[in-house]
């Protein structure tokens, strides 16, 4: 899958989420998608190549980087707590789904207990 394709489907998928909000914080060029606040994914582009950012578990991270050649540790963010996903054959739809949603949930535990309020009010009335 090309960097375009990782990027437009994890950017459909981010859209989706409750309260995610589309950011420019470090120029135009670096899409941040955040929840209240809270980065959960960002993109760039390194030596040509579309890349993601997203937060993992670091045990999760680590079996990730075994698996994929193209994931590597996070660039420019914590190293145990952040993946970069690099285009590849072996990404697929599903693997990118499966790791923007765990982002956004492992972001989503750290809000305070007043943002998880209005997170929880907020996906009651979206469903």
């Amino acid at each position: 899958m090309t960097g375009d394709e990782i990027r437009k489907i994890a950017f459909n998928i981010a859209t989706q989420l409750p309260k995610s909000e589309l950011d420019y914080p470090f120029g135009e060029d670096i899409p941040v998608f955040k929840v209240l606040g809270k980065v959960f994914m960002l993109s760039f582009e390194l030596h040509g190549q579309k890349v993601i950012n997203l937060k993992v578990q670091p045990e999760h991270g680590e079996m990730l980087r075994d698996v994929y050649p193209s994931i590597k540790v996070g660039y420019h963010m914590n190293k145990r707590h952040w993946i970069s996903v690099y285009e590849g054959d072996q990404i697929h739809a599903d693997l990118i789904q499966d790791l923007v949603e765990t982002s956004y949930e492992l972001v989503s535990k750290t809000l305070t207990k007043a943002q998880k309020q209005v997170l929880a009010i907020y996906q009651q009335i979206q469903s």
